[in-house]
């Protein structure tokens, strides 16, 4: 079962930004632009009335800024927020607040389009559970993501997820390991591992993620930690608190 269109409100206090943004999404067909507000009170107002599922949201407005705005109301009921700013320096504030993803003004289309890619696989697998319940005879595409663009100095690179050896965690960022090359990603552990099939990435650290194919062998250690050694020769440590899982996943005695 195809996600529902993503009801989208604009929060700009300038009339060109906001034209720029709808511009930005009249290539989105999936994305249904249900109001705009040119300050975060308006803002406040409208997302109370009709409930957006995706915010696109300024940083910089007269009176309250668009921090304070998502600071002031209850997590559960947050949409998913895309800063548009002109201002870079609040990048990492920006997803300390949750974001899922921030973009400069002026508006580039394709680093857009690439911040919608991530917004559509939020989307989509918030909807997994009601794709699961489709009928037999017409199966749901899998929820979870099998390609990730990186950033890659001004390029984007697509990485197969079946391509991916370990992720470690940096903060706000990950290191992604494919092969010979190691990729920063500006994502949250946590946020990109529920996006990851679990069937074939373990978590085996509390900063460290493990595609289990690549796992060649696993060395007992002293008082109930272990090293995992990679086909590639790398070694990761296996903490105690996620040894269980992994003898589970490896199908360890």
């Amino acid at each position: 079962m195809n996600a529902p269109a993503i009801r989208t409100l604009l929060v700009d206090d300038e009339m060109l930004a906001r034209l720029a943004i709808r511009q930005a999404l009249a290539s989105h067909d999936d994305v249904v632009i249900v109001g705009e507000c040119a300050n975060a009170v308006e803002a406040r107002q409208a997302m109370a009335a009709l409930d957006p599922d995706l915010l696109f949201l300024d940083i910089r407005m007269p009176g309250m800024d668009g921090f304070r705005l998502l600071q002031g109301m209850k997590r559960d009921h947050l949409p998913m927020v895309v800063f548009a700013t002109a201002f870079g320096q609040h990048a990492l504030r920006a997803f300390d607040a949750n974001a899922i993803d921030y973009v400069l003004k002026p508006i580039d289309q394709d680093r857009f389009d690439q911040a919608m890619a991530r917004v559509r696989r939020h989307w989509r697998g918030l909807h997994a559970a009601d794709g699961a319940t489709a009928a037999a005879s017409s199966p749901p595409a899998s929820p979870w993501l099998q390609r990730l663009s990186v950033q890659q100095g001004e390029h984007i690179r697509v990485i197969a997820a079946a391509d991916i050896d370990w992720i470690r965690a940096d903060g706000n960022y990950v290191h992604i390991h494919a092969g010979t090359t190691t990729y920063l990603h500006r994502e949250s552990l946590r946020h990109l591992l529920g996006m990851l099939d679990p069937a074939r990435f373990l978590r085996i650290h509390r900063g460290t993620v493990v595609n289990v194919d690549r796992i060649h062998e696993v060395h007992p250690l002293f008082q109930g930690s272990a090293e995992v050694v990679l086909q590639d020769g790398t070694r990761l440590n296996l903490s105690r608190r996620f040894r269980m899982q992994a003898r589970r996943a490896l199908g360890m005695a």
